[in-house]
């Protein structure tokens, strides 16, 4: 806890679910950060009053980092620029700014230019989340066993250090991974496959021969998985698109040739080929049971534990 310990004043901008669940965290984990939180929305404010997030909650965008050892913008990708504008005069020497966006290289580019000498940009993204957003929906464990990647990108070893040694002390296992790599990653284990779930789930709306009913009375598990997947926040999710194409482009170009090569193999019969495919693609699932990211619990260990 030495390292984290310098951070003597932290400010959450963006109080949704990773904001909240920051906050929760820290707490279980002892830290004796003052932690100042704000959000645009007057009602996100008030809900997070009332549920006692954060130690302070502003209406201002810079009184919220006003001292602040570290900031961590929790909002749509999007917002981050204009939000790093505004703060950037406000912002003490030595202090750490970071994200949680799932999308870095355009972030970098959005962020880093304002910021004043003096401050580092540490970009950082959680894998960790659920399907529920809001103030309300944050618990300490989020972060429990989950990866945080971190892309220092040029920032300095001492402010890398610091916030790796806090996002591990919140739970989380940690790796550096450079920009393109970070964001290709990403297209396939997160962007890639939510984009999939939102576009199978506006297939069933489509199929017009299938009542709303009968979607709802009889989904699988299949099915129930795509919606979850896309009830995230739309919001996040239009932001990353628009700004991590390149990378999910690439990875949409080969899934559709693996999905036409698989609609051949329906097509002309090729039970082997289908059987191999699906034998080798079981392996990756055992594969994340063993590596502890997920669980063959009906709920995929997503349970809401006490904060």
């Amino acid at each position: 806890m030495s390292e984290t310990q310098s951070y003597q004043r932290v400010a959450l901008i963006g109080l949704g679910l990773i904001a909240s669940s920051i906050f929760w965290a820290m707490k279980r984990a002892g830290m004796d950060a003052h932690v100042t939180g704000y959000a645009r929305s007057a009602e996100t404010r008030e809900t997070a009053r009332r549920l006692g997030l954060c130690h302070e909650i502003v209406d201002d965008l810079t009184a919220a980092v006003k001292d602040a050892d570290l900031v961590i913008l929790a909002v749509p990708v999007g917002a981050m620029g204009p939000i790093a504008e505004t703060i950037a005069p406000h912002l003490k020497p030595g202090c750490t700014v970071t994200d949680v966006g799932s999308v870095k290289k355009e972030v970098i580019e959005a962020v880093r230019p304002h910021l004043p000498e003096g401050v580092d940009f540490v970009p950082t993204h959680p894998m960790a989340g659920t399907e529920h957003s809001g103030p309300d929906a944050g618990f300490a464990s989020l972060y429990d066993n989950r990866w945080c990647l971190i892309v220092p990108d040029g920032a300095s070893e001492d402010a890398t250090a610091r916030l790796e040694a806090f996002w591990q002390a919140l739970g989380a296992k940690t790796e550096r991974m450079d920009v393109e790599h970070h964001d290709l990653v990403c297209a396939v284990v997160s962007h890639v496959p939510h984009l999939i779930a939102y576009t199978m789930v506006g297939v069933a709306d489509d199929l017009r021969r299938v009542s709303d009913q009968e979607v709802i009375k009889f989904s699988a598990a299949g099915f129930r998985d795509f919606t979850r997947i896309a009830a995230s926040d739309p919001t996040m999710w239009r932001d990353v698109f628009m700004t991590n194409k390149q990378a999910t482009l690439e990875i949409l170009g080969r899934f559709t040739e693996e999905l036409f090569a698989l609609q051949r193999a329906i097509r002309t019969g090729d039970g082997d080929l289908l059987f191999d495919y699906f034998t080798r693609t079981r392996e990756i699932r055992r594969g994340i049971l063993q590596a502890g990211q997920d669980t063959d619990a009906p709920d995929f260990g997503r349970v809401k534990v006490e904060k």
